[in-house]
C-alpha cells in the first residue's frame, strides 16, 4: 500500500492551495505548531483571531459586499504515512486499512463537511450560488492531515477501540474574490474531534464526533465571515 502512487496522492496536502508552505520550508502542522508563525503568506497578513490557529487576511480587503457563497468542493487528505503506520500496528490483516476505505472515508468526509458548511451559511441566510458574481465569495474548504482512533474498516465484526478522541484533522479555509480571484484570506486549524471522555469507539461514533466538529469548524467559519462584514475594510494585521 505504501507503494500505491494514487494513495500518496491523496495524502498529499493541495498542491495548489499550499504551495506557499513548501516555499516556506513548512509544512501545515508545521506551521500550526511553530511559536511564531509567519507574519505573511503571499499577500496575506497574519491576523489576531479568537477562534482559529492561523488566521491571514488581504489589508484593505473589505468582506461587506458578499452575501452569496460560491463553495469549491471540501478536499480531504490523511496525515502522511499515517496510513502506513496504522496497518504496520494493527496486529492483524483484517484491521488493516486498504486503499478501498481510505477512498471511501475521504469522499464521506468531503461530502460530509461540504454539506455541513452549506447547511449553516444557508441557515444564516446566505445563498450557496454555482456561479461568480459581484456580490458571491468563492470559498476552498479542506479537512487534512486526518487521524482516526477507530478507522472505518470493512471487517467480518465490528470492533471497538477505547480512546478519549475520535481523532483529530486540521482545516484549511480559503476565501477568494469570485470574479477577479483575488486571494482575500486564509484559515488553518487543527482539533480534535470527541475529546470529551473516554469512549468505546467504532466507525460509527467516530462518523458522528467528526461530524460534530466539522459543524463547529462551519459555525466559527461563518461568525468569522459575519465579523467580517461587520468592520468594514481589513485595516491592518493584529497580533
Amino acid at each position: 500500500m505504501q507503494n500505491n502512487p494514487g494513495m500518496k496522492a491523496k495524502t498529499r496536502f493541495f498542491a495548489a492551495s499550499l504551495v506557499s508552505l513548501v516555499m516556506l520550508g513548512a509544512s501545515a502542522p508545521a506551521l500550526l505548531a511553530a511559536e511564531g508563525a509567519p507574519a505573511t503568506w503571499d499577500d496575506l497578513q497574519l491576523a489576531k483571531s479568537g477562534k482559529y490557529s492561523r488566521l491571514y487576511l488581504l489589508p484593505g480587503a473589505d468582506f461587506q459586499p458578499y452575501n452569496k457563497i460560491m463553495l469549491d468542493p471540501t478536499e480531504a487528505s490523511f496525515r502522511k504515512d499515517w496510513v502506513r503506520n496504522y496497518n504496520q500496528s494493527s496486529g492483524t490483516i483484517s484491521r488493516r486499512i486498504s486503499d478501498e476505505d481510505v477512498n471511501r472515508v475521504i469522499k464521506e468526509v468531503s461530502s460530509n463537511f461540504g454539506d455541513i458548511f452549506a447547511e449553516e451559511y444557508q441557515k444564516a441566510g446566505y445563498q450557496v450560488v454555482q456561479s461568480p458574481g459581484p456580490d458571491v465569495l468563492r470559498v476552498k474548504t479542506g479537512v487534512i492531515d486526518m487521524e482516526v482512533s477507530a478507522p472505518d474498516v470493512r471487517t467480518a465484526s465490528r470492533s471497538y477501540s477505547a480512546s478519549w478522541e475520535a481523532g483529530q484533522a486540521t482545516l484549511f479555509v480559503e476565501a477568494r474574490d469570485s470574479q477577479t480571484g483575488a486571494l482575500l484570506g486564509r484559515v488553518l486549524d487543527r482539533r480534535l474531534a470527541g475529546d470529551n471522555q473516554p469512549y468505546l469507539r467504532n466507525s460509527v461514533t467516530n462518523k458522528a464526533d467528526f461530524k460534530i466538529l466539522f459543524r463547529r469548524w462551519a459555525k466559527d467559519s461563518l461568525d468569522g465571515l459575519n465579523r467580517l462584514k461587520g468592520g468594514g475594510p481589513v485595516a491592518s494585521v493584529q497580533k
